[in-house]
């Protein structure tokens, strides 16, 4: 039975799309390709708005050619890498392809490999040009990093001093050898990337097979792809090994730095046999290639093999073992000795002037008569302890902040330099507050709060130089400088500012006198940054900062500016990013205007036979912390504080100088970025005054003094006068380092007394040995650059000076200065006095000085009572020298406690000073002994109370309680005996 094609039940079944069933074909959706679109469009918008805002930025601060030098320093690397990467795959691909065997698929193996063919034939043409593209993209991405070394290479400058092995200009191992070291590096990856690819190829298309029987076959065109493959990359290893010869001069692995007598007499000359022993063997796969003979080639390959293995390892091996160990002291001499020489001078050490210092630990009466410049301007004032007293007493409204430690500068007052410490008033503003609060209204902070250095306030507190809303003091007023501050450490991270004349002001500005009254407004009128008055500048920021509200506010007009990336070290690094730059910037007030004073570096890991430092772990210290703990990184072995920068507060424009022009990597990079660096001529005689010697630079030199104090060859070796920097004894983290110290003094060597950075040297400790805390070194660096002239630099800036103290006087170093203090029963008393009350007591930063032919320690104590609104203030200051101790309420009486009543250090004139030991009234005798008894008796019914308290004994506690309040009375009635007899007023307990 069958059915007709025209019955229901006969032929094909009839579909709805067609007489045969089938569907008609769908078109496609146009919503998947519009939505891709729109987001590539929107991805490439998002990283042209961030290109564009860069643009804006650079252009706004004057410093577009840096901005366009670097990108297309990098454009011409990505390309010129991307088409050596890619175009070398390309070919290797294409002539794998080219070459392969034609025959008929007729077992198994060739049966898959036909299967894998027809699987990629479909998508061949993508591949052979996706995959080149692909990897040259990666390769090339990696390379652009590199820019500094492309830069630096093509703009190189002759240094003049030649390294000790080669005799070659040491610009080749700064500029050259890192650059010709990446672009060999490259070109292996290069030839080992493409000849992988082709030699895939050729096995994916018959031209390398596995046989059945075991073999393997290689077409003659494999055979020739891959002896071009090695051989290329036998010429590059050849050419590594060339420059491995120069880089055993920076070799760190060794006893020091450098090439030592196995590198130069064994390693050295096998590099050279063994590169040259790579070129052969590069013709012999060349030669193999022309005549298909691969047995010379092959042999020659083993041959380099073990000569690499013989040459290169075990010859060095033997020669270190068996010749240079059993005498290496003597054999290492010479080696040693070029490691110290390039060592001293990679880092600035070179002109250090050492002094041998015969201290004495005896106070002797008017010890200090010869030292009067430096006793009478001793800081007192520790920056790091009264941030919470500016804040308590300066800051005037929440919205107002100050760093957590302060900085020390100089400023003449009444033809006197004083040492001072000074911070500003900036805006700090909650991420709570609402958009318009955070970006329109707190904008700026206020004013400069300086105070002196060298004394205080009644109660304690500091005796500000420069305070209050409006500021007013002895440093000037809101009318002789610019007080707004746009641009610190803690600015927003983004304001929008200005407008026309005549809009209405919106950033609140400052209150009208300080403590009271309504706040007053502002509007910014510098040129600070990009302008935002059209709406595609306001959509690119809006994209640049993710807010909708910068793109739709009615708070932003035609004239408005867009001020970002406001901290002082992120805008030079920005605009100098070949340069290293210093991990504290610090305020000054120049000509009108508060100047955020950067010190920025050039440096280098490639200065032949100098030691490497780390920088983290070497400017790593106890104040670096809070806004400073960004501190520098990486490793490095040479490095010159080639520039300084300014940081306008106000508007801030950025400005660099050429510190040290001669430098040849700060001239190398003059040539690549020219006209964006001025010299120091052009810095104004104020600026000149405030710029002083850089802290990270003196941490990495005394870091690298510790061990090249010592400068003779066999000594050296010995390692037997090794030092160290102490840890900073007022900390309860004892692995911290004790920070240098900016302070005014007069070195044994020098003339006149100068603005300085000090530090202090203590013995090594052995591994596992007990650390001994005695003073072994002094160093100082001048670090006043001000001459009183525009233009003109002091010749005495940046002199390093050390003192070598004799081993065979003890001198306490600072932390048995500290223990001394701690130790001591008096001094012990009168701090648990201060401690009554729930008050606490802080160590303030321990200064040495050599003065008095010894080495003096000055603390300054002070005491914070408890409550939110307490700050610290100082009481009392400690002193001492060798192992005796004084402890008063001024600096001059505590020196005279140490030095036999009278130290010559003070005259009465000085403010709180004691009189002179020739005149004035005498303190009555009776009375010290008063306070003595009374202080004594004190310190007994502390303990006894304390006892008591332990065994439950409350009448007794309750009686020796009632005699420590008699025992203060007692003391402080015989402290105002004192002082009448002095002609001084005394300070208020603690808490009062």
């Amino acid at each position: 039975m069958s059915f007709g094609s025209d019955s229901p039940f006969g032929g094909r079944p009839q579909g709805p799309g067609g007489e045969n069933g089938t569907q008609p074909p769908r078109r496609p959706s146009p919503l998947l390709p519009t939505i891709v679109a729109i987001g590539v469009l929107v991805a490439a918008f998002v990283v042209f708005a961030n290109v564009y805002a860069d643009i804006l930025w650079y252009d706004q601060l004057g410093f577009t050619s840096v901005f366009w030098m670097e990108n297309l320093t990098k454009a011409a690397l990505f390309v010129a890498a991307f088409l050596l990467m890619a175009g070398a795959v390309w070919v290797s691909l294409r002539v794998a392809f080219r070459t392969r065997p034609v025959y008929a698929p007729d077992i198994q193996t060739r049966d898959s490999l036909h299967r894998y063919q027809s699987q990629l034939e479909p998508i061949r043409r993508l591949l052979m040009v996706g995959i080149p593209v692909v990897l040259g993209a990666f390769a090339a991405a990696a390379v652009t990093s590199q820019w500094k070394e492309a830069l630096l290479f093509f703009n190189q400058v002759p240094v003049g001093q030649t390294d000790p092995v080669f005799g070659m200009d040491l610009s080749f191992y700064l500029n050259t050898l890192p650059f010709l070291g990446l672009v060999v590096g490259y070109l292996v990856s290069v030839v080992l990337i493409s000849g992988i690819a082709g030699l895939l190829t050729h096995y994916l298309y018959g031209g390398i097979r596995i046989e059945e029987r075991g073999g393997v076959f290689i077409s003659k065109a494999a055979r020739v792809h891959i002896a071009v493959a090695v051989a290329l990359f036998l010429l590059l290893q050849a050419a590594n090994y060339w420059l491995d010869r120069f880089a055993t001069l920076n070799n760190q692995g060794g006893r020091v730095a450098g090439a030592l007598y196995t590198d130069v007499n064994a390693v050295i000359p096998t590099k050279t046999i063994l590169a040259v022993a790579a070129i052969l063997v590069a013709i012999l796969f060349i030669i193999g290639a022309i005549l298909g003979r691969w047995k010379l080639p092959l042999v020659g390959s083993a041959m380099l093999v073990v000569t690499a293995v013989v040459a290169g390892g075990i010859y060095p091996f033997i020669v270190q073992q068996y010749q240079v160990r059993p005498s290496e002291k003597s054999m290492e001499r010479e080696y040693i000795a070029h490691n110290i020489n390039m060592t001293r001078a990679a880092y600035g050490l070179s002109e250090l002037e050492v002094t041998p210092y015969n201290a004495t630990v005896d106070a002797q009466k008017n010890a200090l008569a010869q030292d009067r410049a430096t006793t009478t301007n001793i800081r007192l004032l520790d920056p790091n302890l009264v941030s919470d007293a500016f804040a308590q007493l300066e800051q005037f409204r929440t919205y107002y902040k100050f760093t957590d430690t302060l900085n020390v500068d100089r400023y003449d007052v009444d033809g006197k330099t004083e040492d001072t410490v000074i911070a500003v008033r900036e805006v700090s503003v909650d991420t709570t507050e609402s958009w318009v609060n955070q970006h329109i209204t707190y904008t700026h902070g206020y004013g400069v709060v300086a105070a002196y250095g060298a004394k205080v306030a009644s109660g304690g507190r500091p005796d500000f130089m420069l305070k209050g809303i409006p500021t007013a003091g002895v440093l000037g007023s809101d009318s002789t400088y610019e007080p707004r501050i746009y641009f610190g450490e803690y600015s927003p991270e983004y304001s929008i500012v200005g407008g026309p004349e005549g809009w209405e002001p919106r950033e609140l500005d400052r209150p009208q006198s300080g403590t009271e009254g309504e706040d007053t407004r502002n509007t910014f009128n510098g040129n600070g940054g990009p302008s935002v008055g059209n709406q595609f500048n306001r959509l690119v920021y809006a994209m640049k900062f993710g807010s909708t509200d910068l793109l739709l506010s009615d708070a932003i007009n035609s004239e408005s500016q867009i001020l970002y990336d406001r901290t002082p070290k992120e805008r030079v690094e920005k605009v100098a990013p070949y340069l290293t730059v210093d991990s504290n910037a610090y305020p000054a007030i120049v000509d009108g205007r508060v100047k955020w004073i950067v010190d920025a570096y050039t440096t280098s890991d490639n200065y032949p036979y100098s030691t490497a430092e780390q920088l983290e772990s070497a400017v790593t210290d106890s104040l670096t912390g809070g806004t400073r703990a960004s501190a520098l990184t990486g490793e490095v072995n040479y490095i010159r504080n080639s520039v300084k920068a300014t940081v306008d507060a106000y508007d801030g424009s950025v400005t660099l100088y050429a510190w040290e022009p001669e430098e040849p990597l700060l001239q190398a990079w003059q040539k690549a970025f020219p006209n964006t660096i001025k010299p120091y001529a052009e810095m104004s005689a104020q600026l000149m005054d405030h710029v002083r010697y850089p802290e990270d630079l003196f941490k990495v030199q005394r870091e690298l003094l510790g061990q090249y104090h010592v400068t003779e060859p066999d000594s050296f070796y010995d390692s037997n006068d090794a030092w160290a920097v102490p840890n900073d004894p007022t900390q309860s983290n004892a692995a911290v380092k004790q920070p240098p110290y900016y302070l005014s003094l007069k070195m044994p060597t020098q003339e006149a007394e100068t603005f300085s950075l000090t530090s202090t040297f203590i013995p090594q400790t052995a591994t596992g040995g007990q650390q001994r805390n005695v003073l072994f070194g002094f160093l100082s660096a001048e670090a006043d650059a001000g001459t009183g002239e525009d233009g003109v630099k002091a010749e005495g800036y940046g002199t390093l000076r050390l003192l070598e103290l004799p081993r065979s006087t003890v001198v306490p170093g600072p932390g048995q200065a500290q223990q001394n203090f701690d130790s001591n029963t008096e001094v012990s008393t009168q701090l648990n006095l201060l401690r009554q009350g729930a008050s606490t007591v802080k160590n303030g930063n321990l200064l040495s000085l050599p003065v008095g032919g010894g080495i003096l320690y000055v603390q300054p104590v002070y005491v914070q009572s408890t409550g939110q609104t307490a700050y610290p203030t100082l009481r009392k200051v400690l002193v001492s020298f060798g192992d005796e101790v004084g402890f008063a309420d001024t600096l001059s009486d505590a020196l005279d406690q140490l030095f036999k009543g009278s130290s010559g250090a003070v005259t009465s004139e000085d403010p709180g000073a004691a009189p002179d030991a020739g005149g004035g009234p005498a303190v009555p005798e009776s009375a010290q002994q008063r306070l003595a008894e009374a202080l004594e008796a004190a310190n007994e019914a502390i303990q006894a109370g304390q006892a008591a308290l332990a065994a439950s004994d409350f009448a007794k506690y309750g009686e020796e309680q009632r005699k420590l309040q008699q025992a203060i009375e007692d003391a402080l009635a015989a402290e105002e005996e004192i002082a009448a007899a002095s002609g001084e007023t005394p300070a208020p307990p603690a808490g009062q």
